[in-house]
């Protein structure tokens, strides 16, 4: 299904009107700062100054206590939603999964008129479409995505953010959707984002096959990334122990984000991209 198709887009727009429904449309359940300015719910009162807009003097408390006081409001601040899509080789059988992910988590931070900025993630960082807000930007922001294609020759993951540091330093949340098996590891590049005090949330796609050894006997394997050629020859023994390191791998990275406060979400490509965002929004959205 296209992206762009109308039944795709409705989906889409069903699972805006649950994040409204439940978080008050944005992606980030608390999105309230500590700035003081003219929003909507009383914080403080702070002593009048001259330049002060005087229809925020409280003038039954000067009543009171004869003191020009004026009414402080907490702010409620649009978000920046970082989204980045891994489009390198080892990501070909787990892309058109991790488009509509990404689709469907853009599309709401548009419609909540939260700033949307998305690259996608290779050997190096490249913008996906221009960055902006408002529900104008959702079309082109959605054939921006279905054009994509696996590209690069491997995952600098850590090239990539600082790359993405270097560019933006507005704070926000920054979705990092991928398989998340990169050969110099994620942790350096995770820990600089959080070093700007980004909010961060990774979604680690897999295929099925990625997680099993079903092979046995000779066989040349080529890295999807990398292009190297190997000529092995698989036991039963190895392929458990592929299995293993596998699953050691992703529950490296699930420890990595539980000890570092990091969100993550771990799925294969047979759950279906609704129900998976219909599962982050119901459990309070990326960020809490």
């Amino acid at each position: 299904m296209s992206l762009t198709d109308p039944k795709f887009i409705n989906q889409l727009d069903a699972l805006y009107l649950l994040a409204r429904r439940i978080l008050g449309g944005s992606l980030q359940a608390d999105r309230r700062t500590e700035r003081k300015g003219s929003g909507i719910d009383f914080a403080d009162y702070a002593e009048y100054q001259q330049g002060d807009d005087y229809r925020a003097i409280d003038w039954r408390v000067y009543g009171r206590l004869e003191q020009l006081l004026v009414k402080l409001f907490e702010v409620e601040e649009d978000t920046t939603v970082y989204v980045i899509l891994d489009t390198s080789p080892s990501m070909a059988s787990k892309l058109l999964e991790a488009k509509r992910l990404a689709a469907a988590l853009g599309y709401i931070a548009l419609h909540s008129l939260d700033r949307l900025v998305a690259y996608t993630l290779s050997d190096r960082l490249a913008p996906l479409t221009a960055q902006g807000r408002g529900r104008a930007m959702t079309l082109p922001f959605l054939r921006a995505l279905e054009e994509v294609n696996c590209q690069g020759r491997d995952t600098r993951f850590k090239s990539c953010c600082k790359a993405l540091q270097a560019r933006h330093r507005r704070k926000g949340i920054v979705i990092v959707i991928s398989d998340f098996l990169y050969e110099s590891g994620y942790e350096d590049g995770l820990r600089l984002l959080q070093s700007v005090g980004h909010d961060i949330h990774c979604i680690q796609i897999h295929d099925p096959a990625d997680l099993d050894c079903t092979w046995v006997g000779d066989a040349q394997l080529t890295c999807s990334e990398t292009g190297q050629v190997k000529k092995v020859t698989i036991n039963e023994s190895q392929a458990a122990a592929y299995q293993q390191a596998m699953a050691d791998w992703n529950e490296g990275l699930f420890k990595h984000c539980r000890r570092k406060g990091i969100g993550l979400t771990q799925i294969t490509t047979e759950d279906h991209f609704e129900v998976v965002i219909q599962e982050l929004l119901r459990k309070g959205g990326l960020t809490s």
